[in-house]
């Protein structure tokens, strides 16, 4: 097997929305991104999958020296082997990739956030990031365009954040930050225990508000000169406001199911965001 069938294969096993936004990217670029989402497959699922946190953290720190194998020509891993074959053509920053494996790692040792300036740290090591070098490999012409990648990938943890309440809280973990838990009078214990409440309707709320806000900030940062070439972004971008809104209907569902738009409902939005962009 390949290294680019290695990371095809990946990221098809991973059935995210992003995939689907690749197959309209001309092969080099499509070749990139698979590339850079198997990436983000593997050292997300160490986290995940691995039970003992100190095996996981080995796992973690390996990543880091294959990514300094990579970057000497020397890669292992298949899927580093693939980018380092594109690496000539998309001049990824080494710094960036190193950030995403920093994000996987604080997992390992938070589970609860004080304050949203804590969390947009963790939201811009496991998103921004990769937002960054999503914008790498569209192509832009504009440096501001790097501000609405910035933006546009914290909307998007922000909105898997609050769809993933419950399934989060099963897992041990609260993403939403404390100090709004506190000022909208939630305890920790009623999300860990699934307990819904007008008070948790209304912190929901609040989180969403953010959350389209950094929408209309991302969207409001795009120069008109590279909406073409980010047009993977702005198809994902269409697909994720529509969940955040589904969710915005009915809130206090978070914690006990996964909210989801259907796949034909996806392909209309993604085509929609295509003519338009």
């Amino acid at each position: 097997m390949t290294p680019d069938q290695y990371c095809r294969d990946r990221t098809a096993a991973s059935g995210s929305s992003f995939t689907a936004s690749f197959r309209i990217l001309p092969r080099d670029k499509r070749r990139a991104m698979t590339a850079l989402y198997a990436f983000c497959r593997e050292v997300d699922d160490v986290v995940d999958d691995c039970q003992d946190p100190q095996v996981a953290a080995a796992k973690l720190t390996w990543w880091r020296q294959e990514l300094e194998r990579l970057y000497a020509g020397e890669a292992q891993h298949p899927v580093a082997q693939a980018l380092q074959a594109l690496l000539p053509r998309f001049p990824l920053p080494k710094e960036l990739l190193l950030e995403i494996v920093d994000g996987m790692d604080m997992d390992l040792h938070q589970a609860r956030y004080p304050d949203f300036k804590a969390l947009q740290l963790y939201c811009y090591r496991v998103a921004s990031v990769v937002g960054l070098l999503a914008a790498e490999v569209f192509g832009y012409k504009n440096r501001q365009t790097r501000q609405y990648a910035h933006d546009l990938g914290l909307a998007f943890q922000l909105t898997n954040i609050i769809r993933d309440v419950g399934d989060d809280a099963r897992r041990g973990r609260i993403y939403l930050p404390m100090e709004d838990l506190q000022r909208f009078n939630v305890p920790a214990a009623d999300i860990l225990h699934s307990r819904r409440s007008e008070n948790f309707d209304q912190l929901m709320a609040f989180q969403i508000d953010r959350a389209r806000g950094y929408y209309a900030q991302a969207l409001a940062a795009l120069p008109g000169e590279d909406r073409r070439n980010q047009r993977p972004g702005l198809m994902m971008a269409a697909i994720y406001r529509e969940l955040l809104e589904m969710v915005a209907e009915e809130p206090g569902l978070v914690l006990t199911h996964r909210i989801s738009l259907p796949p034909p409902r996806k392909l209309w939005l993604a085509l929609k965001a295509w003519l338009q962009g």
